[in-house]
């Protein structure tokens, strides 16, 4: 009698155990270096962030660390984040507001933009969503700074780089072209059944109704995918927020911020806060990823019959 597919498979799998055994140990070997080496500069940042003057007291000064571990532990490094005196020179608190304002409004705006365009292209048929596909796959080969010229000229022309106009600016530069993006969104729907759709315009539901009850619930777990990355895009960025912002340090956002203290002139002052600094900016981006975690668990069932 002729052996099964899985009679096959088990007869393979029990034949060499030992060898299995190693081959899956060297991997996870590997897996736990790699692990080790991704996670290393973060526990470095996370506890340099906490390294007191030894022998005194105050806020780390200078950029030198002899150990991974700091020799006096204090929290004076997040402190001075929030002093008068250190405010004075780099506004550490009305920079993560800038930064959080203006990633708030740019997710909103992108999620929203690349939502109802990724569900134009996938439900829709028309003469030119072929060549705007490929148009829009073209300009994905390109990083989206290369463009940061042409768009300071536009904005400074339009009058939005002067006083509080520069957040506006800056929510336009991150979310105005959003909708270009909406390739994989797009994918991921082409693959929700159209007898969805059919069903739902059978029982008399408009196209409203299909993209509101049907086709987000099932595209949650990407929609939540983008939610994060056009969150973190603003959030992360340097390029266009030095660019946009200029000398104004009222409208710099974390990114620059923390980058200033690391100029010549603040190093040795300001480096401590910078690494405490870089801490609390993680703190937004954890909160957000840990809070929509639970929406990957999807699943197509689940949407249906709800």
């Amino acid at each position: 009698m002729k052996k099964t597919n899985i009679e096959t498979f088990e007869y393979k799998k029990n034949k060499a155990p030992g060898k299995q055994i190693a081959i899956d140990t060297l991997v996870h070997v590997i897996l736990a270096i790699l692990a080790i080496i991704w996670l290393f500069p973060l526990v470095w940042l996370f506890l340099n962030s906490f390294r007191g003057n030894p022998g005194g007291s105050g806020h780390f000064i200078g950029n030198y660390m002899p150990t991974l571990f700091p020799e006096e532990w204090t929290f004076a490094n997040y402190k001075s984040l929030f002093t008068p005196d250190r405010t004075a020179v780099i506004n550490f608190p009305r920079l993560f507001f800038n930064t959080l304002l203006i990633s708030v409004f740019s997710c909103i705006i992108s999620t929203t933009f690349v939502v109802a365009v990724s569900y134009v292209m996938s439900r829709r048929r028309f003469k030119a969503r072929q060549g705007i596909i490929r148009f829009s796959m073209i300009l994905g080969l390109f990083p989206g700074f290369m463009a940061i010229v042409a768009i300071y000229q536009i904005l400074k022309a339009s009058g939005l780089l002067e006083g509080n106009f520069i957040y506006l600016a800056l929510i336009l530069m991150y979310s105005a072209g959003s909708g270009t993006g909406f390739l994989l969104l797009k994918g991921y729907m082409d693959s929700i059944p159209y007898d969805l759709d059919e069903a739902a315009t059978i029982d008399g539901a408009t196209q409203w109704q299909i993209f509101t009850r049907i086709i987000i619930p099932v595209a949650k777990p990407m929609i939540v995918y983008q939610v994060l990355t056009s969150f973190l895009g603003p959030w992360l960025d340097f390029i266009g927020a030095r660019v946009i912002a200029g000398a104004n340090a009222n409208y710099w956002t974390v990114s620059v911020g923390l980058f200033n203290m690391l100029q010549k002139e603040n190093i040795n002052s300001w480096y401590g806060s910078f690494l405490a600094g870089a801490v609390l900016v993680t703190i937004p981006i954890g909160g957000l990823t840990i809070y929509m975690q639970r929406f990957y668990n999807q699943s197509l069932a689940g949407a249906v019959k709800g």
